[in-house]
């Protein structure tokens, strides 16, 4: 089990779903967490269940540079330092390739796309100092094996892999690694909008659909030191799913 004792995460939308799960998950292997999100009341509440040795609620809308810096500094003000940013917030929107506007596109740009791009940048300076730090994209099999009705979400997802990459290699020599996790369906809001698991996930290969804390243990490992020498690297979480379907 990966050891985070003492390390300084920031994690983005973790009022809730998968972010909440893995501050949990992370806050439980002994990580000092900031639990960004837009809605301060609801990260309170979250930071104040997980405990105040192990969590802060911070201020973030993703889409806002001045939201990120005010949240870079509070997380060094409190604790010195940052070692771990996880990208965790994002949005989801299915609709028709002919139907999806400028609009739509441009919201999912702004959070999916431009929220990573910024939270990188906001991190970067004070983990050349410390010539230490990792960064942990959570974005989506999407990127790779999109589903009808998701190209403008495939495509900031897609665009969110190619710029880690690029990242990992200019930031390797300075001590950042850049790293990504794919989930695949996992049991969240999101995915279930307030259904029932689609019976799909029977016919997976694992024969379910993952849980938040899958993704979190992932999200952990490459946190940890036990990836160090990891950059670039892209998990799959998807109990096998872009592999095909367990069905005869």
């Amino acid at each position: 089990m990966p050891d985070l004792k003492d390390h300084v995460i920031l994690i983005t939308g973790a009022n809730r779903g998968q972010g909440k799960a893995i501050a949990q998950h992370l806050a439980g292997l002994g990580a000092r967490v900031g639990i960004g999100a837009r809605n301060y009341a609801e990260a309170e509440k979250v930071a104040g269940s997980i405990g105040e040795d192990h969590a802060i609620p911070v201020q973030i809308d993703v889409t806002q540079e001045s939201d990120w810096k005010a949240a870079v500094d509070k997380m060094v003000t409190k604790f010195k330092r940052i070692d771990v940013l996880v990208n965790n917030a994002g949005v989801l929107q299915r609709k028709p390739f002919m139907e999806t506007t400028l609009e739509d596109y441009q919201q999912l740009i702004h959070v999916n796309q431009l929220g990573v791009f910024m939270g990188m940048q906001a991190v970067i300076p004070q983990m050349e100092k410390q010539q230490s730090g990792s960064i942990v994209n959570n974005v989506s099999i999407s990127a790779f094996a999109p589903i009808r009705k998701s190209s403008a979400y495939a495509a900031t997802k897609a665009s969110v892999v190619a710029m880690s990459k690029a990242a990992a290699i200019e930031l390797g020599p300075k001590g950042i690694r850049v790293n990504m996790v794919h989930p695949g369906g996992i049991e969240t809001d999101m995915v279930k909008q307030g259904a029932d698991v689609p019976a799909y996930y029977d016919s997976v290969p694992l024969g379910r659909i993952g849980k938040p804390v899958e993704v979190a243990q992932a999200v952990a490992f490459l946190a940890s030191s036990e990836s160090s020498y990891c950059t670039g690297t892209e998990m799959v979480v998807d109990g096998g799913m872009t592999l095909g379907t367990a069905d005869e």
